[in-house]
């Protein structure tokens, strides 16, 4: 392999996420290999319907050691949408044919003439219809069941539909995706994993921790996946009863109305931070917490911190969702959302646990593993053109 575009779900920050800690190990593991990833357009006109501060794509950017990856090897690129959809009859061409010509134009300047094409967001579909480039559909979530209006719904079925049917591979990293999509046509499985040193090394407690005992859920914070009413109730009760505080740390990409029922309930929202620190969070949590929704959306996915979690060995109280489920460990507590705040409550009345992560005996996959299995998927799709 010698060059990646990479048509991704999220921006290259410092929270990282599967594709971002699967690229870097792809880079560090051949010298040759050089990566564009394309990140999610800005959109000035919604920002502005949303009161928000509008900007315009951040461009090009040369990425290299203070993103985590090697100099030189690297490249994001935001594009920005000018205009809504529903301008394209006007303009003649749509904004997501425009961005992905644009695309095309910025791989030519940085000499990636025969890239593979690996596509997270289905997004992506049009860059795939427009270029000749080999395809991979990386599927980490099934956006066809999530909640969406039906115009959204009908261009995602229209782009997967694309995907499922032109991509040379298609990788899930589910065993839900797996049995959907694998009705559909071959696909491979990779699921997601950890990096068990880093989660196992003993850190410090972080600063911004409140004082006392702490049930923390570590994650993106969204209605798709987090029952922000759940977590009011959580919050509301360990607050009322002294026992402690609810910590989200994550994106939180909540209304300001739920905002302010989180506020109102006590928990605490510290918003994102640095990959690199998330241990530590975990490893000085009393209880760990899985708040989720269940629902056809939340059984696709094979969250990050089901792997995460085990690697700390924390208690963990979870509602039912995939994987999580499926744990069978005296530690892990699988309750409805209607006993899920008695679980949390009965761990923290309990004597308080040493910091740091706890010893596991359990056998947990690696993202070096996750590496070369995709080093696997991306050879075995070059070699096919």
């Amino acid at each position: 392999m010698t060059d990646l575009v990479v048509v991704s779900l999220e921006r290259w920050d410092d929270v990282w996420r599967r594709n971002q800690i699967l690229l870097a190990g792809l880079l560090g593991a051949d010298p040759d290999l050089r990566v564009l990833v394309v990140e999610p357009p800005a959109d000035p006109l919604h920002a502005l319907a949303g009161r928000r501060r509008p900007r315009r794509g951040a461009g090009l950017v040369a990425r290299g050691r203070a993103d985590g990856v090697p100099a030189g090897r690297l490249w994001t690129y935001q594009p920005t949408k000018w205009l809504p959809r529903r301008a394209d009859a006007f303009v003649g061409t749509s904004a997501d044919t425009r961005m992905a010509h644009t695309v095309l134009q910025v791989a030519r300047r940085l000499h990636l003439h025969a890239p593979v094409l690996w596509v997270n967001d289905p997004a992506g579909a049009t860059l795939a219809r427009v270029s000749s480039w080999p395809s991979l559909y990386d599927i980490t979530d099934d956006w066809l069941a999530a909640h969406r209006s039906p115009a959204q719904l009908a261009r995602l079925r229209d782009d997967e539909d694309f995907l499922m049917a032109t991509c040379r591979t298609v990788v899930v990293c589910s065993a839900a995706l797996a049995r959907t999509k694998g009705a559909i046509r071959p696909v491979r499985l990779v699921p997601n994993a950890v990096d068990l040193d880093a989660f196992r090394r003993p850190r410090a407690r972080p600063r911004d921790l409140p004082p006392g005992r702490v049930a923390l859920y570590a994650g993106t914070v969204h209605p798709d996946r987090v029952d922000v009413g759940l977590c009011v109730r959580l919050g509301d009760e360990l607050r009322t009863t002294g026992l402690g505080t609810l910590v989200l740390v994550g994106p939180a990409l909540v209304s300001e109305q739920d905002r302010t029922l989180l506020h109102d309930a006590g928990v605490q929202v510290l918003g994102p931070r640095p990959y690199a620190t998330v241990p530590a969070y975990l490893q000085h949590a009393d209880v760990l917490v899985v708040p989720h929704v269940v629902d056809p959306f939340t059984d696709s996915l094979d969250p990050i911190k089901l792997y995460e979690y085990q690697a700390v060995a924390r208690p963990v109280v979870s509602t039912p969702v995939a994987g999580f489920r499926d744990l069978h460990h005296p530690a892990v507590h699988v309750l409805d959302s209607r006993a899920f705040v008695d679980g949390v409550t009965s761990v923290l009345v309990g004597p308080p646990l040493p910091p740091g992560p706890l010893p596991q005996t359990a056998t947990i996959p690696t993202w070096a593993e996750r590496v070369t299995e995709m080093q696997d998927v991306l050879v075995g799709l070059r070699a096919t053109t």
